[in-house]
């Protein structure tokens, strides 16, 4: 058998895999709460709550609608993302003069409303999802079977985490974007309408926790807590990488999916802390994060 380091190869590209998968949904969510905390100086602990949103709608769309699995993949992130502006309009918009921590606090209690409301009418077993026909089984590569359903995660989210960076970086609306959030009433003197502009920004987020959420549905049981499960570490991801910084969320989230892999091959007892070993060491160096700007 093929060896790398004295551990099988199998052993090695599935744990590689596997870490693949998990920064695929750490980027994702990152780069949803680097939109909402860089454009509103929001730290949106809902998050995880949006992400099981996306999960369950997918699924309601398919129990009781027959949607399937593509069709949800593009109106569950539009319906999260309504919801979103609901929210936004009615309770965040209130939040954007006062301290981070309000903002906090309240998406927190919003969190557990959410997944309270999830877990009285769904409880707390997970629900099946059914991965599409397409994307059933697994390819031969040589030293593995690599499952296409995963391989699709992979590539779908760094399509979506390229595009966003592309608009944001790299356009007009990006531009102007980042300048409502350095300076608003010069935008807004030229006419640009920067209320509207911040809501579609935190609609956009949420959004892109629902797209993960989808994607996500499949892997793992449809439940109330699972974004629970991810979200204190996509916010050390979030850390490490820089609040409010999106290449950084990118970067970092993928980054540290394939290191804590590596650490399962490794060392498996300290595969679940390595991120946070990781970001008290980068906070000790570099307090911004490593593509964070210095206050």
């Amino acid at each position: 058998m093929f060896m790398i380091l004295g551990y099988p190869a199998p052993l090695m590209f599935g744990q590689l895999l596997l870490g693949l998968i998990n920064g695929a949904f750490y980027a994702l969510l990152s780069l949803g709460l680097a939109v909402i905390f860089g454009m509103l100086n929001i730290v949106n602990f809902a998050h995880g709550a949006f992400f099981m949103l996306g999960a369950f709608v997918a699924w309601g769309l398919l129990e009781f609608l027959g949607v399937n699995y593509w069709f949800a993949l593009l109106l569950a992130p539009v319906i999260v993302g309504i919801f979103g502006i609901l929210l936004e309009k009615t309770l965040i918009s209130r939040l954007y003069k006062l301290d981070h921590l309000y903002g906090l606090l309240l998406t927190f209690g919003m969190a557990l409303i959410i997944e309270g409301l999830a877990r009285n009418q769904f409880g707390s077993s997970g629900m099946p999802y059914r991965i599409p026909a397409i994307l059933q089984g697994a390819t031969n590569v040589g030293f593995m079977f690599l499952p296409n359903y995963r391989a699709w995660v992979v590539v779908a989210s760094a399509i979506m985490c390229l595009v966003t960076w592309l608009i944001i970086e790299k356009t007009s609306i990006g531009a102007t974007l980042r300048a409502a959030t350095e300076n608003a009433p010069l935008v807004q003197a030229f006419g640009i309408n920067v209320p509207r502009m911040i809501t579609l920004t935190y609609a956009g987020g949420v959004a892109l926790a629902a797209f993960a959420g989808v994607l996500a549905a499949p892997i793992y049981s449809v439940n109330p807590n699972m974004g629970a499960n991810f979200i204190i570490t996509v916010f050390a991801v979030v850390v490490i990488g820089g609040m409010g910084s999106i290449l950084g969320s990118i970067v970092t989230g993928f980054g540290l999916g394939i290191v804590e892999g590596l650490t399962k091959v490794f060392y498996p007892q300290g595969s679940a802390t390595v991120i946070f070993v990781v970001m008290v060491i980068v906070l000790l160096v570099r307090p911004a994060g490593l593509f964070g700007k210095a206050a």
